[in-house]
């Protein structure tokens, strides 16, 4: 929404799966993903980095929408927020979005990144 100032109007999401829908003979690619909230209004005063959680509704489900994927303008870099307890040597990269509950949106990871959230 370009009507916000709170990261130029973007939504930071997870895909959770690609898929596409055929309806009389027209192709929708579709994403299922899972909606992050952002933490306050403003950026983080030490980092000037967004922090964002997994959102959820009220009635505490996890917030999950379809949307086409020509709605996805750009990948986000998400850094886990570590807190100060050790983390598991257990723990697998591709477990990190269910294991940690906020999240920096890094807009050091290219310049792209900076340009479009910043």
């Amino acid at each position: 929404n370009p009507g916000y100032d709170r990261m130029q109007g973007l939504d930071v999401t997870r895909v959770l799966c690609f898929f596409s829908l055929t309806i009389r003979g027209t192709t929708f690619p579709c994403t299922v993903i899972h909606w992050f909230d952002t933490v306050g209004d403003s950026a983080d005063e030490d980092t000037s980095l967004w922090v964002v959680h997994p959102g959820f509704t009220a009635n505490h489900s996890p917030n999950i929408s379809i949307i086409h994927v020509d709605s996805i303008y750009h990948a986000a870099h998400l850094i886990p927020v570590y807190g100060t307890c050790f983390i598991s040597h257990d723990l697998k990269f591709h477990h990190s979005y269910n294991f940690f509950w906020f999240y920096y949106v890094n807009k050091y990871a290219d310049h792209h990144a900076f340009k479009i959230a910043f």
